[in-house]
């Protein structure tokens, strides 16, 4: 009995036993949603994340250190925040001009993406790059001397991306059809 690539299994007698499918298993399944669940709570996180920053409601920001009220969303993590062997570089950024305005387009950019099950690639590398930062700004990690939260972010964001899952309940379908898109595939 063969089982490989498209061809039919069949038997000694050559008859058709059952047909392989180049869909991935997990398609169309239980699976497929729950990875979809998971891909929107994290386009949600980096959404609430931005969202507090702009407006400083008390959680993350302080009530008043908003981005609209004049704070800078990432002088306190890059300041206070930051130790480990990359702390003087991490301190280094805080207050230069581009910071900020980069460090809040992605955070609602990937947010956005992830929510919306669009441009899955790219909130992948660049959720990817931002986790990573953010687990170098604090080496090493507390609760283990490796890995952290940032780390597991980092590995979902491109499982995700991997899937394809912005294509369940997500508009990952129809981005891909778009002329640009098509035109440059690492857009998906």
């Amino acid at each position: 009995m063969s089982t490989t690539g498209h061809r039919p299994t069949t038997t000694r007698d050559d008859s058709v036993v059952a047909r392989t499918s180049t869909r991935p298993s997990w398609s169309g399944t239980a699976a497929s949603r729950a990875l979809a669940v998971l891909r929107i709570v994290y386009g949600l996180t980096f959404l609430w994340a931005f969202v507090d920053k702009v407006f400083g409601f008390g959680y993350a920001t302080k009530s008043g250190k908003g981005w609209i009220d004049g704070g800078d969303p990432t002088a306190g993590f890059l300041g206070k925040g930051a130790k480990g062997p990359f702390e003087s570089f991490y301190h280094s950024l805080v207050g230069d001009f581009w910071v900020s305005p980069l460090f809040m387009i992605a955070l609602a950019g990937i947010g956005l993406a992830l929510t919306l099950g669009i441009g899955m690639r790219i909130a992948a590398v660049s959720g990817t790059i931002l986790y990573v930062m953010m687990w170098s700004a604090v080496l090493p990690p507390e609760n283990n001397p490796v890995l952290d939260d940032h780390i597991v972010g980092a590995i979902t964001l491109i499982a995700l991306a991997l899937v394809a899952a912005g294509n369940v309940w997500g508009f990952g379908k129809q981005w891909a059809r778009l002329p640009i898109v098509e035109r440059y595939p690492w857009l998906r």
